[in-house]
Formats: C-alpha cells, structure tokens, sequence
C-alpha cells in the first residue's frame, strides 16, 4: 500500500490551480506511485478567495497566514505557489520547520535570496523541488534520452525562445509582475528562467553570457482606466549570448511583446551528428534530423511522442491521443512523490534553482555593464 503524505500549498492563482490538478490527478493516472498526495491546507491572504479555491479545487481545509499553514503538525510538503517577493521567508520557514518543499521559479528574487534559501535546505536536509514543469514534456525528455545517447553527437549550437504579448499593449495597467520589488526582474526571470533551466538539463551548465534588456513601456496606469501613471521596474526583453562549459554556444530571447505569440516556448539544438527542435505550440512532436539516415531519405523527420514507450505515456492515453499543458504538472509531481517513496533523489532541485539564478543574474549583470559576464 502507497504511502501517503500531506500537501500544504500556498497560492492559490494561475500556478496554484495548476499544482492542484496534478496532485487531484497524480495517483489516478500514476497508480504505482511511492507517495500519494493528499490535499490537506490550501493558503491565501484573502478569506474569501481562498475558501472558494478550496471548494473548487478539492483541498480539506484552508490557511490565511502562509507561516501557520507552515508549522501545522499535519503538513509534510510545502508547495510554494506564490509572487518572487514571497518566496524566502516561506521556503526558508518551511526548511526549517523540517518540511520537504516544491517552489515555483525563479526560487527567489535575487541571487542572494537564492543563496539563503538553498542554503536553508540544504542545512535541513529536506528534499525539495523547483517548478520547472517544461522538463517533463514527453518530446522534452525524449530529445535528453537522444542527446544521453549520442544521437546528434557533439552539441555545437542551442538556441531558445519565450515569446508572449500579454503585456504589449500599453495601456495594460501595473501588476506585480511589473514592480522590480515584487518580482525581481520582468521577461527574464518569468520566461528567461524557464529556458535558462532547459539549456542546462539538455546541453550543461553556462559559463558566461552577453546580454541586453529593454524597457519598451516605462509607465503604465496604476490600475485599468487610471489616469494615474506607475513606473515599470523590470524587463520586457532579454536577449543574451551564451558560452557553454562545454564548448557549445546558445542564443536566448524572452520577450513579453511579441504580438500573435501567446507562449511561444521552443529550442533548436544541432550536433555534429544530428539536430533536435521543438515548439511548445506543437507540444507533442519532437524534430529530430540524423546523419545516419541515407542521403536519399535524409530530413527532419516528425516523431509524435505518444507511445507507451515515450517518456511518461505509459500513464496516459492509448498511441496518438495527445496530451496538454496540465499533464506536465502531473508528470513532474509524480516524479517528486515517487522519489520521495524510493528515497531517490529527483531534479531540479533548489540546487538547480540557485544555478539557474546565478545565469540570470550574470545576464543582468552583463547587461547593465554592457559587458560578457561570467556565471558565477
């Protein structure tokens, strides 16, 4: 019989949503998993809110005060669904209260935020989980079993994309997302922070980068129809060069303005023997070109990433029947339960989240030295 262990979330928004459908749906469709959650405590600072997300998303009870829902006896696991500004002292407390710990990304606002609250875990001796869910998508874990195996060879170029346009129009007003305070930087750590992560778990670590960020709307209404104007703090573009450890090189764009694209996240790897792409929008495909095939037959050539023998599918539907957004959370929470049953180890861990910010941060750090900056 399967273990079971209490969830504590807090947040309760666009993430928070989306962490509930995994855990309501990991043991259905995952049935031999280790650990098997059970929605105990959702958290948010407003009652009312938080009490209707309970009853819609299926959690037994609910929190106002992130640092009470924190130390209930009751609570195993802490997931930490909320704004950047929020995440130290709640990761940092949950550490420390002995709690395993899942946290969205960036983990903190700052790399010294990071810092202390990797720390923190590490010193806990807690196991802990980074919400970097784009990992866990069958065509993206098929193209690390390709590169594992040496089916593209040598990496030479890796190139990637985050382009969306909910901000572009200028009269969309100020949210937290937009206030350097609340969130730590704009397009970068939002979009940059994602495709920062797949650089790093398909070709290696960074070691040093060249970048440029841009503003394109410096001041926006302090909320819809205000006449009031609030200053914008963050990036709504980052591009940056990169040098990788192992002597490849990437190119990386995130960009908040880029009309007609609604989440627009995808990469191009080429290697001396082969090529890989892949697009979000096509999320089930994965491109892949080799060397290997005749010169007659040779081209990309489209793999649908459905069959029992693709990365996570044995879980889901029979061959063809595609997938979605709301099943690499799935995917990525039973993993971590799983781990969490054998006492295995599972990635990406804080320790990925601090390596992911220390390439945001030399990006920032280049950018505003107008400089190559090595990742420190």
């Amino acid at each position: 019989m399967a273990k079971t262990l209490n969830i504590g979330m807090i947040g309760y928004a666009f993430m928070g949503k989306a962490h509930s459908a995994a855990y309501r749906d990991v043991a259905r469709y995952f049935p031999d998993v280790k650990v098997k959650p059970v929605m105990k405590a959702i958290c948010g600072r407003n009652e009312g809110a938080v009490k209707q997300a309970a009853e819609q998303f299926g959690w037994e009870s609910y929190e106002t005060d992130a640092m009470q829902l924190i130390n209930r006896p009751d609570i195993d696991i802490v997931d930490v669904c909320t704004p950047g500004w929020a995440h130290k002292e709640q990761v940092i407390a949950a550490a420390k209260a002995g709690k395993h710990i899942i946290c969205e990304k960036p983990i903190g606002n700052t790399l010294k935020e990071a810092r202390a609250m990797t720390d923190a875990v590490n010193k806990a001796d807690v196991s802990s989980l980074v919400m970097f869910n784009y990992r866990r998508i069958p065509a993206v874990a098929l193209a690390k079993q390709l590169i594992d195996a040496g089916e593209i060879g040598t990496v030479y170029h890796f190139r990637a994309q985050y382009l969306q346009d909910w901000i572009a129009d200028p009269n969309f007003p100020m949210v937290w997302r937009l206030d350097k305070k609340l969130t730590g930087s704009g397009a970068l750590g939002d979009l940059g922070s994602h495709i920062t992560d797949l650089a790093r778990f398909l070709v290696g670590e960074i070691l040093e980068v060249s970048a440029s960020m841009k503003t394109f709307i410096e001041k926006r209404p302090v909320e819809p129809g205000s006449k009031k104007m609030g200053n914008v703090t963050v990036d709504d573009a980052v591009s940056w060069l990169a040098n990788f450890e192992n002597g490849a090189v990437g190119t990386f764009e995130a960009t908040r303005f880029a009309r007609g694209r609604k989440n627009a996240n995808g990469f191009e790897i080429y290697g001396s023997k082969g090529s890989l792409i892949f697009s979000f929008d096509d999320m089930n495909h994965l491109q892949f070109w080799s060397a290997k095939d005749s010169d007659k037959t040779q081209g990309f050539r489209k793999i649908m990433v459905t069959e029992p023998v693709h990365p996570y599918m044995e879980g889901w539907w029979p061959p063809g029947h595609i997938i979605g957004y709301q099943h690499t959370f799935v995917n990525t929470i039973h993993d971590f339960l799983d781990g969490l049953g054998r006492r295995k180890q599972v990635f990406p861990d804080m320790n990925d989240g601090l390596r992911c910010q220390q390439v945001l941060d030399a990006v920032e750090r280049s950018a505003t030295s107008r400089r190559w900056a090595v990742v420190k």
